[in-house]
């Protein structure tokens, strides 16, 4: 049996542990409410020039960024499940509307200002969009040069879900040509990236893979996966 302490298994061979019997348990939701949280922290940073303004004050410069308001705005989340769900609830909290589009939408689900569409209306529809689903099973990105051209012009990107999911390439262009306003990315193929292109574009702000990095998400998942290995030896 492999316990993961997470929710990914993106570095486990599952066909190996298939054709072995090998049982692969995850702790799936442990981390949600810190990915989410941060997501809504990425969101602000970017609206309002967090980073930027606080870079510029350090140096001594008085230099200030117009903002944008979040109340009123369309944010599409791809993928929905627990980690989308707590996302939606925050940012309609904060008087945003959202639109999801998941593989498997949960029927049962409610929440105002809320709704399932599919991917070409979320593209149409979206201001922002924040991705929180798998990987593809065939290693192709959901957002590329495709994808971008069908969004809004000025959208804003987040991903704190897998860095397979963003064509980096198509994402540079669209930054280039200002169709993407500004990108969030907490994820990278390689950790820590040995591409920093993206990274050290001036609209985009990056993270070290710290979604799940709270006290609370790492004690839960810690438990669990312990639990999960008892459960079994049981």
């Amino acid at each position: 049996m492999i316990s993961r302490n997470g929710t990914g298994v993106d570095n486990i061979d599952l066909e190996a542990a298939g054709k072995k019997k090998i049982q692969i348990c995850r702790t799936a939701g442990a981390n949600a409410q810190g990915v989410a949280e941060l997501t809504l922290g990425l969101l602000l940073s970017l609206v309002r020039s967090i980073p930027f303004s606080n870079a510029c004050l350090k140096k001594t410069r008085w230099q200030r960024s117009k903002g944008t308001e979040l109340k009123g705005r369309v944010l599409g989340l791809v993928g929905c499940g627990e980690i989308g769900k707590r996302t939606a609830k925050m940012a309609v909290g904060m008087g945003m509307q959202v639109v999801a589009y998941d593989y498997l939408p949960d029927p049962s689900w409610r929440l105002n200002n809320f709704a399932y569409v599919d991917l070409a209306d979320l593209y149409r529809q979206a201001d922002f969009i924040s991705l929180h689903c798998p990987a593809a099973a065939n290693g192709e990105p959901i957002l590329g040069a495709g994808a971008i051209r069908k969004m809004k012009k000025g959208v804003f990107l987040i991903n704190t879900a897998r860095a397979s999911l963003l064509d980096h390439n198509a994402v540079l262009a669209g930054l280039e040509s200002n169709n993407i306003a500004g990108v969030a990315l907490d994820v990278f193929e390689v950790e820590p990236p040995d591409d920093y292109r993206l990274v050290q574009d001036e609209r985009v702000i990056a993270t070290p893979h710290i979604g799940g990095y709270t006290y609370e998400s790492v004690t839960r998942a810690t438990v669990e996966a312990v639990e999960n290995l008892i459960n079994a030896l049981k």
